[in-house]
């Protein structure tokens, strides 16, 4: 893969979540994601443990990984989506 191919697959995305909306354990398996907190606070979740998210604070989830988000009130992160590259 080159340069060029990894820049146009890379994802980017803004979310809103919360204290309502649950979302599920999910995996991206030729994906990392790196979530970064640009509002609120919350809890990036794994199978095994949380990371607490408030603003600055990232959440780094390799490939495969299962994993999703959680707040008791208001949570905004930015997610890219990062192709493995082998």
């Amino acid at each position: 893969m080159n340069l060029q191919d990894i820049k146009e697959s890379i994802v980017t995305n803004v979310y809103y979540i919360d204290a309502q909306k649950k979302v599920a354990l999910h995996n991206h398996p030729k994906h990392d994601e790196i979530f970064y907190c640009i509002k609120g606070e919350g809890f990036g979740v794994l199978e095994d443990r949380e990371i607490k998210l408030t603003v600055g604070r990232e959440f780094i989830v390799p490939a495969g990984e299962m994993h999703a988000l959680r707040t008791d009130s208001n949570l905004y992160v930015t997610s890219f989506l990062v192709p493995v590259v082998e």
